[in-house]
């Protein structure tokens, strides 16, 4: 059976939210599936989504068998809790190759593929309401549920009470297409807890109570707290949206430095929830920490450990390298190293210049610096600083303001940095 107690490891890493009265018994008993919902309206997770993957991973890491249910059916609708205005819908062609996309994700940190009787699986519950007609719905399981139960949840009340516009018939429904979802997984699977978020509580004890109506069985709910950042603010979003999983949406080197840079007091929590360090070797970091915060060596842990598993230590590698270009001495080498799309977003928010690649034969590099640029007022300006050792280009320091500036010096084929003293990047574009 298994080796950790799922209950006790989430409750030392402040993943659970509310258990429901028999759940803890449940798990200690034997084997038990639970399921836990993923909403498939793009065709990648978010690090909003990494919570409830955790919770997953470690279900399966103690000795339990994890469903992860996409809702493709749920997608369908709109799911009202916690939103105040309803969500786009989706065609089944783009929910099909939504779910694949999320699988993919999902096979990096839960074992899917193995004969192990705890294997994961997903499900999309899709498949099973595609053919359920309104009027069996509406037979079999509409009667179970009173509307005064329905009326009582947070997620109902919230938006009767004027948040948003009011809620359709159709969202008002949603709690029981997912407390059905609940009931076909207990009646097909022998799933016996669902997972979720704490704003899904009133969703998933709908289920519950379903379970009990319809099969006089006995289900349970387990929910984790929904992460917040210490100031507050939503957790996994930046300026320029949500941090996906997807390379194509977040780079590694953006995904690294989200975690990089986040403060010490959420690391202290991030590094509970979104890695797999045992106890001892989390409160030794923590410890290490406190003592020379300036270090961050939290930071830097939780965003190794986190961009090695959702992309590669390669990637990962590539992202520190790249960070050290702005922000320590990395070399040359490193930075001709760098491919386009990481450079620019290394020096994102940089001053840049554009120059005719034409321009570019034999051009002294005060030239360029003075006259086809503005990175120095005058030549004059720009050569005192270079004799004075505080000028760099492509992280070299510049003897000779004079030095000739060509093709063979761009990075990317396109690309010239420029360094004043130690804190002033330029980028010149030659086109």
């Amino acid at each position: 059976m298994a080796t950790k107690n799922f209950i006790e490891e989430l409750e030392w890493r402040g993943m659970i939210h509310t258990i429901m009265p028999g759940a803890k018994e449940q798990l200690e008993k034997e084997m038990t599936t639970a399921y836990l919902g993923i909403d498939p309206t793009a065709d990648s997770l978010h690090i909003g989504h990494l919570v409830g993957v955790m919770i997953l991973k470690h279900f399966q890491m103690c000795g339990h068998r994890p469903l992860a249910l996409v809702g493709g059916a749920t997608g369908m609708i709109g799911d009202p809790s916690g939103k105040s205005q309803e969500r786009n819908l989706l065609d089944e062609a783009t929910l099909r190759r939504n779910q694949e996309a999320i699988k993919r994700q999902l096979a990096k940190l839960l074992d899917f593929e193995s004969d192990a009787p705890n294997a994961a699986v997903m499900v999309n519950n899709y498949d099973w309401m595609k053919e359920f007609t309104f009027l069996d719905f509406i037979r079999d399981i509409g009667k179970l549920i009173t509307v005064n139960y329905m009326m009582a949840k947070d997620s109902v009340k919230k938006r009767f009470n004027g948040e948003g516009e009011g809620m359709s018939f159709t969202e008002f429904t949603y709690q029981l297409v997912q407390g059905y979802d609940f009931l076909h997984l207990y009646q097909t699977m022998n799933c016996r807890i669902q997972l979720g978020g704490a704003d899904q509580w009133g969703n998933i004890t709908t289920g519950t109570e379903l379970i009990r109506r319809k099969a006089g069985g006995e289900a349970y709910a387990i929910t984790c707290p929904l992460i917040t950042k210490a100031d507050g603010t939503k957790f996994g979003k930046t300026e320029s949206g949500n941090v996906w999983l997807d390379p194509r949406y977040t780079s590694p080197y953006k995904f690294y430095q989200f975690w990089l840079n986040v403060s010490d007091e959420d690391a202290e929590r991030y590094i509970k929830i979104f890695t797999l360090l045992d106890r001892g070797t989390i409160e030794q970091l923590i410890a290490e920490h406190r003592a020379a915060p300036h270090l961050r060596l939290l930071q830097k842990r939780l965003a190794e450990e986190i961009t090695t598993t959702i992309h590669s230590r390669e990637e990962y590698e590539k992202a520190v390298e790249a960070s050290a270009i702005l922000f320590g001495g990395a070399t040359s080498e490193a930075l001709h190293k760098l491919d386009e799309q990481t450079l620019l977003q290394v020096f994102e928010g940089v001053p840049q210049f554009r120059i005719d690649r034409a321009a570019l034969a034999e051009l002294p590099f005060i030239e360029l610096c003075a006259g086809q640029t503005q990175i120095f007022p005058s030549k004059g300006e720009c050569r005192k600083m270079v004799q004075g050792g505080g000028v760099s280009l492509n992280k070299e320091k510049v003897a000779d303001p004079m030095r000739p500036t060509t093709e063979a010096d761009l990075i990317a084929g396109k690309y010239l940095l420029v360094q004043r003293g130690k804190k002033n990047y330029y980028l010149v574009i030659a086109e």
